[in-house]
């Protein structure tokens, strides 16, 4: 890995969270998901998360007040459609 910053002491599996990490994601997620895969199996460590409605299933009162948790602007005048897509490729 030369240039690049070893994780901490408390990552498990240092392969697995650069791997993470030059994907995109943050060092915390990467930690998680290092460590998570170092103590079980790696296939398992995707499969544990819980599942999430689709946005379509929502009401756009709760689609636009989670617009708004997620700091985004412009959602107030948009329609259901708008605002799945405004989510989904935020």
């Amino acid at each position: 890995m030369p240039g690049k910053k070893k994780p901490g002491p408390s990552v498990k599996d240092d392969k697995v969270y650069e791997a993470i990490r030059d994907q995109g994601g943050s060092k915390e997620k990467a930690a998680r998901i290092a460590n998570a895969s170092a103590a079980r199996s790696p296939s398992s460590v995707g499969k544990k998360g819980g599942t999430s409605g689709s946005y379509e299933d929502w009401k756009v009162d709760d689609l636009r007040k989670r617009a708004k948790e997620l700091g985004l602007s412009g959602y107030s005048g948009k329609n259901k459609s708008e605002l799945v897509s405004m989510l989904r490729n935020r």
